[in-house]
């Protein structure tokens, strides 16, 4: 008798286990489903990409889950992107903030876009050119690796191409290539339209702040801005038109 009473508490216990076992596993399932998803930081994949690759595999829809996934880790095999974090703001919300490499060019090589930072080193190889990162000129280099700095004669010449890029943005200046001659001149490229900067520095910003309207009084037209110096006691720019 007392065998058979330790046995029917013995599958009691083990029922209301289960079940709370089973209740708990409900409760983390449907309440930490996601269902809204705020996404932030992201340049290079729009919100619908972010939340596709965030939210893949199992588990995917679950807010503990992705908080711990992506707690503090990088992110591989995901082009131009550094870290994904993920926070809970309230059991079914949550943000994904996006860290993205930093990039500032990117030079063609073979079939490949080699994207590189401020200090050339190559941080991505792709086969598409991603919108915002200016395509770079004139360098010249026989071979390059991923993870390493592109073998350039003078790599004082990444300083430089920093600059123009940081002005470029201040300015919302959307080159198309950035092209260094062996002379230092730097030339940008706008579509039809090509501006000779020259090689002095100092003056770049200056240029640079003027060109947003020189470009808008210049649509539809090709031919070369010439910046390199002033001309005249105004101080304007002449423009030469092709052919």
């Amino acid at each position: 008798m007392r065998s058979g009473k330790w046995f029917k508490i013995s599958i009691l216990t083990g029922g209301l286990t289960i079940a709370l076992a089973l209740g708990a596993v409900y409760y983390f399932l449907h309440t930490y489903t996601v269902r809204n998803v705020y996404v932030e930081g992201n340049v290079h994949y729009t919100e619908e990409e972010i939340k596709e690759i965030v939210m893949a595999g199992p588990l995917g829809h679950n807010s503990l889950f992705l908080s711990l996934k992506y707690k503090n880790k990088g992110i591989q095999g995901i082009p131009f992107v550094d870290v994904m974090d993920v926070s809970i703001l309230s059991p079914d919300t949550i943000r994904v903030t996006v860290y993205e490499k930093a990039l500032i060019g990117y030079v063609k090589y073979l079939d490949a876009y080699m994207y590189f930072d401020k200090d050339g080193y190559v941080v991505e190889s792709s086969s598409l050119s991603t919108a915002g990162v200016p395509q770079v000129s004139g360098l010249t280099f026989d071979h390059m690796v991923v993870g390493e700095a592109l073998p350039v004669d003078n790599p004082e010449v990444f300083s430089a191409i920093l600059n123009v890029t940081k002005l470029l943005e201040k300015y919302e200046l959307d080159a198309d290539n950035i092209y260094f001659h062996r002379s230092g001149d730097v030339t940008l490229y706008f579509g039809q339209v090509k501006v000779a900067l020259g090689n002095d520095g100092a003056s770049l910003e200056d240029k640079l702040m003027l060109l947003p309207e020189l470009l808008g009084s210049l649509e539809g037209k090709a031919g070369t801005l010439q910046m390199q110096s002033a001309a005249g006691s105004g101080g304007r720019y002449t423009f030469q038109p092709e052919g």
